[in-house]
């Protein structure tokens, strides 16, 4: 007889609803692309996308080799550099 209690107890109790957990609104960080030219025709090592990314207010930076396959998602606070054969930046925008 317990075990019987027991069970629809656990039975009910599983269809039970969990509160949603408000969430705090994050500040939206997007990236400025407007001082990008600069960078053009420079050599790229992390040291030029770490400026970058602070002349951009990028969080995120992606770097993409000559023939690099990559995903077409927009992400407002990423910086996209494209790099010619030489390692050099052929061009950067946001997103």
């Amino acid at each position: 007889m317990n075990i019987a209690i027991l069970s629809a107890s656990l039975m009910l109790a599983a269809c039970a609803t969990i509160p949603e957990i408000p969430r705090t609104p994050q500040p939206e960080v997007t990236c400025r692309g407007d001082s990008l030219a600069s960078f053009i025709g420079q050599p790229y090592d992390a040291a030029l996308g770490a400026r970058m990314m602070k002349a951009t207010s990028s969080s995120k930076l992606r770097a993409v080799a000559k023939g690099m396959m990559v995903t077409m998602d927009f992400q407002s606070d990423r910086l996209t550099v494209y790099l010619g054969a030489r390692n050099r930046v052929e061009r950067a925008n946001c997103g």
